[in-house]
């Protein structure tokens, strides 16, 4: 019960033992009123019930539920479990609010939300697909370079790298390495991760027709973590103890590397709706950038708001 609603019931309470009690105390047997107290015992019982009505319909109004509010968003693998944990935290605070995340691929994220089949799309890279869409950024990410445990290399150029993902470079020994194969591993089509690697990295030159291609950053680190001679590129927020990240012009994304721009490969994740949010949407979007929400997106992301 609210503050309001006790104040409220105190006062009438106080109300009605100041009205009833009077306006019902003529002497016995006296049932003619007096010209200054006429129907005062009718009227002062009438606005009683009239207020005690009234309390009774806000005290109804204010404990009725919220109705349930069902949010679908969609897009970018990459981002699924941020956004994922980011619900999770909004929907224990909001409990007539629940919602559904997908992770389809930065493309397709954009399409189902210009088609009005998402109410909120995740992607890792804007491009001009995302055209008049209301976007906001809400993380930091660095693209991590990742081989097996067992790989003896520890960094890369950016030169290098790109020499290895084009397929110029083709055995670890030229890299620092240990003589051995290199095995590519990349994205799928429609990837935001893919479509930002190769505008940070490739830079126009296409990855190597030979380069292994998987659906996810999770199953990317999966692979390597089984295949001693791949190395593939991720979002930093997949990195685990399973694979090893390489260090790129001597510098590892970390939370603080990507918030300082320090670390090379860089790019914003953003929320996109059809226009500006409103409602519950509008509400989730707030709780991202709030401290609140930042405070989770700092734990393996950079931060956009402090």
């Amino acid at each position: 019960m609210t503050l309001a609603m006790q104040l409220g019931k105190s006062s009438l309470h106080s109300l009605l033992t100041k009205l009833l009690p009077r306006s019902i105390s003529a002497p016995p047997g006296d049932s003619v009123a007096t010209k200054s107290g006429r129907g005062r015992p009718s009227v002062a019982i009438g606005i009683a019930l009239c207020l005690m009505g009234l309390l009774v319909g806000c005290s109804r109004s204010s404990i009725e539920p919220a109705e349930p509010v069902h949010l679908k968003v969609a897009g970018s693998t990459s981002m699924q479990p941020l956004v994922e944990e980011l619900a999770q935290a909004y929907a224990e605070r909001h409990q007539h609010v629940s919602i559904a995340v997908e992770g389809r691929g930065s493309l397709l994220g954009i399409e189902l939300v210009r088609r009005g089949q998402a109410d909120i799309g995740m992607t890792s890279w804007k491009g001009t697909e995302a055209g008049s869409l209301w976007s906001t950024p809400i993380a930091l990410d660095g693209i991590a370079i990742v081989v097996h445990p067992q790989n003896q290399v520890e960094g890369l150029t950016m030169l290098q790298l790109r020499d290895v993902f084009f397929g110029r470079v083709w055995d670890w020994k030229d890299v620092g390495g240990q003589a051995g194969e290199i095995v590519v591993i990349s994205r799928e089509d429609g990837s935001g991760t893919r479509a930002v690697f190769e505008e940070l990295v490739m830079k126009g030159q296409r990855v190597t027709p030979t380069a292994v291609v998987m659906p996810s950053s999770r199953a990317v680190v999966e692979y390597v973590a089984q295949h001693p001679e791949a190395i593939g590129y991720v979002s930093m927020g997949h990195v685990s103890e399973e694979v090893k990240v390489l260090e790129i012009e001597e510098m590892i994304p970390t939370p603080e590397s990507v918030r300082q721009g320090s670390y090379h490969l860089l790019r914003p994740l953003f929320l996109i709706t059809r226009q500006e949010p409103t409602g519950e949407v509008k509400g989730f979007v707030d709780f991202v950038l709030s401290p609140t929400g930042q405070s989770i997106v700092g734990r393996k992301y950079g931060r956009v708001q402090e």
